[in-house]
């Protein structure tokens, strides 16, 4: 899994490397400026109440959720439920592979 390149994008999963919350995984649901994103998980943090972190302190992966995406700039917003989801799916897809030992090449696999 390479590291992104760019500035994260909405839908973007990412896994927080300072504050509280480190080690654990969420999802890009708004950008607020150069430096600054809002990130939420589904679970811990909702929606609603979206944490306010520093780019340079979050690895953005090149993961981004086309559910989550398509939803955020259809209606600007998306479920818990749904975030949730999304991180499940990147876990079971991109985790699992890289426990393997193999490169994963940033696409998504349909079941």
């Amino acid at each position: 899994m390479k590291e992104s390149d760019s500035n994260p994008q909405i839908g973007q999963v990412v896994c927080i490397h300072k504050g509280r919350d480190t080690g654990q995984y969420a999802i890009v649901i708004q950008l607020i400026d150069v430096r600054f994103v809002l990130i939420a998980d589904g679970d811990k943090r909702k929606f609603d109440r979206p944490k306010k972190k520093n780019i340079q302190h979050l690895e953005c992966f090149d993961y981004i959720s086309p559910e989550v995406r398509t939803s955020m700039l259809d209606t600007g917003k998306v479920t818990n439920g749904k975030l949730r989801w999304a991180l499940g799916k990147f876990m079971e897809d991109v985790l699992e592979v890289l426990e393997k030992g193999d490169e994963y090449d940033g696409e998504g696999r349909c079941n």
